[in-house]
Parts: structure tokens; C-alpha cells; sequence
């Protein structure tokens, strides 16, 4: 489960897959999902890791329902500054 976002809280996206890195690369292309392109979130500011697809689905699905400032909260507990965390997954 991750969220993409385009700056410091801007406008977010909540997705799951069980690529991680090849996701984000197609979002970063402009592949990834019509919303992400269309508002240019390229930066992966939050990501968790479960060990069941279902766990991955509810979460996702949980994540997605939550008010906006949660969202923040959320992010922010994990990543204050809100860096792109992406070249974290490739390391």
C-alpha cells in the first residue's frame, strides 16, 4: 500500500500493488494511473508492506476512506519532511 502526492501536502493518491518499484516507475513515466498523470504525483511519500494480498486490499480500501488530515498524519508520522521515497525502495 503506498501513497503518492505531488509536494508537501498536496493532492494524494492512495494505491496497492505487489511490485512496488515497478509501479512507482510507470507513475513517474506518466503510466501509472489517469490521476496521478493528470496531476503530476511522482513522489512516493509513504508505503507499508503486509504479508497477505487481502491485508494489502483492506488497508488500501481503509486508507482510502480516511479523512484528508489522517492521510497527513499518517505520512507524516513515517516521512515529516515528505521526501520522495523512492530511491529508498531501490536501495
Amino acid at each position: 500500500v503506498y501513497i503518492m502526492a505531488d509536494r508537501y501536502r498536496g493532492t494524494m493518491y492512495v494505491g496497492s500493488t505487489a511490485d512496488l518499484a515497478f509501479r512507482i516507475a510507470q507513475h513517474r513515466d506518466g503510466l501509472g494511473s489517469k490521476f496521478c498523470a493528470e496531476y503530476g504525483l511522482i513522489r512516493l511519500v509513504w508505503m507499508e508492506f503486509l504479508p497477505t494480498i487481502q491485508e494489502v486490499m483492506d488497508q488500501e480500501k481503509r486508507v482510502k476512506r480516511w479523512r484528508r488530515d489522517w492521510k497527513f498524519a499518517l505520512v507524516e508520522n513515517a516521512n515529516p519532511d515528505w521526501h520522495d521515497l523512492y530511491d529508498d525502495l531501490l536501495a
